[in-house]
């Protein structure tokens, strides 16, 4: 494969994904997975920050799409309808590469501690821009903080889903939101 194809980042994930499931994550360094790509190390470097990264990528993207969400949401919606718009906004990035990758993502991403709590750092930095979103709306902080926090578990449910059956993520973050709308609802009658 030449340097000069398109696609850099792609087979980059790619060639990560293949290395991880051969050797390990720990065991792969960042300069196979350029050459397994095609490329050199430091085009891996202008996509990627470092090794983790390449499992993490477009993080940035993610966070500008959840706050332009819940900008672009009508002033008059509630938290939980501005949050369903932060999550219909992301669901541009959620391709049928990004859900053929998937599930060995998840996989090397559960085998390793140091992942799982980038993971977590990645979710909670997800929540902390919509929180602040919200704020920025007049929302008062307490239920900002619960409307994120039940969105993040939509987006949870929502993405696991979407690995199984695809689909347009707009329309099954929506639904697992509703879902958890209903869970939410039934607890408050349930004391």
């Amino acid at each position: 494969m030449g340097r000069w194809e398109p696609d850099a980042r792609d087979r980059l994930v790619r060639a990560a994904l293949d290395l991880f499931d051969e050797q390990g994550y720990e065991n792969t360094a960042v300069a196979q997975i350029a050459e397994r790509a095609g490329l050199t190390k430091s085009t891996y470097f202008r996509h990627f920050r470092d090794k983790r990264e390449v499992l993490f990528g477009g993080q940035d993207e993610l966070v500008e799409l959840l706050v332009a969400g819940i900008a672009g949401t009508p002033e008059s919606a509630g938290p939980l309808a501005a949050v369903e718009g932060a999550l219909v906004a992301i669901a541009v990035t959620f391709t049928e590469e990004r859900r053929a990758n998937g599930p060995r993502r998840l996989a090397v991403i559960a085998a390793n501690d140091e992942l799982r709590e980038r993971d977590a750092m990645k979710m909670a930095g997800f929540s902390s821009v919509m929180q602040e979103a919200l704020r920025r709306r007049g929302v008062p902080e307490l239920d900002a903080a619960v409307a994120v926090e039940l969105g993040v578990v939509a987006l949870r449910v929502a993405y696991g889903r979407w690995l199984e059956a695809g689909g347009d993520f707009a329309e099954v973050a929506r639904r697992a939101l509703d879902e958890v709308r209903i869970v939410a609802a039934a607890l408050e009658g349930a004391e």
